[in-house]
């Protein structure tokens, strides 16, 4: 395991970004070959807008990058964080950064933006794509994406985490926003006893459906476990899913990516069953 943290630590972008390039092409077949929902929507348009999004905020993840390095490299120094505290397992080391670090920096931020107004303005654009698919967990507003970065340096100065073991994170991270967004079929047998432990893509898929309250649940990122101690679990059942956000269901309002950019600077408005009301 130890040779594990070293390789991704030492492992060049170029073939991180390959491991997400490879990751989608894989979920873009699987949903060809067998869907979840036989969606009518212009495929090839739907990707140009989430990866138009995810290309606005590359500028962001650059600055980022830097900015953990220099927060892991400040845990290293001083000995700091919760990993530092006693000399774990390696694979115990593993085990609790993971966890810890997924909650940190991935559901409690999500819970936040649900629950903090003008985050939630940032937020809801993840929330506006009525055609959920492999591209979707790349939607998100650069303002998002500042947050998640915020919260992935307090988690790296909670946890005291090695970089290998952050970039470790990162690259499960990607995987599962891949895997969770598809719209792949995943038999009952094995997405439900999974899904107590980690989010799978029905789980997950919950989040997404257009109405409160299942659009303030299932916020787990890789792990599920957050959702089931907090008790932020909902159930549908996967037939019933409609995607999207009830306060943007016009097309010109989820599908153009001027608009997108512009929703949290817009009024405010209240979701069916209230959110935030004046």
């Amino acid at each position: 395991m130890q040779e594990l943290l070293f390789y991704f630590e030492t492992v060049p972008s170029s073939v991180r970004s390959l491991f997400l390039i490879s990751g989608l092409a894989i979920f873009l077949s699987l949903e060809a070959l067998s869907p979840l929902f036989q969606m009518n929507y212009n495929k090839l348009k739907h990707a140009k807008i989430n990866l138009t999004l995810t290309l606005i905020t590359l500028i962001i993840n650059l600055i980022g990058a830097s900015l953990i390095i220099k927060v892991v490299n400040y845990s290293s120094q001083n000995r700091s964080g919760l990993l530092n505290l006693i000399d774990l397992p390696i694979w115990l080391y593993l085990l609790f950064g993971l966890l810890l670090l997924d909650f940190i920096g991935a559901w409690l931020i999500h819970w936040l933006e649900h629950k903090v107004k003008w985050m939630w303005r940032v937020h809801v654009i993840h929330h506006t794509d009525p055609n959920v698919d492999v591209t979707s967990g790349l939607r998100h507003h650069p303002g998002e994406n500042l947050l998640r970065l915020t919260f992935t340096v307090l988690a790296i100065l909670v946890t005291g985490a090695s970089l290998g073991l952050v970039m470790f994170y990162q690259t499960i991270s990607a995987f599962f926003a891949a895997l969770t967004h598809a719209n792949i079929s995943v038999p009952k047998w094995l997405d439900k006893p999974l899904s107590f432990i980690f989010v799978t893509p029905d789980f997950h898929k919950i989040h997404h459906h257009y109405i409160l309250p299942h659009t303030d649940s299932n916020y787990g990122n890789i792990f599920s476990i957050w959702d089931y101690i907090f008790s932020t679990t909902s159930k549908l059942e996967i037939i019933k899913l409609k995607y999207g956000i009830d306060t943007y269901m016009k097309n010109e309002e989820h599908s153009k990516i001027k608009n997108l950019l512009l929703i949290p600077f817009q009024e405010y408005r209240t979701p069916v069953g209230g959110k935030f009301e004046e």
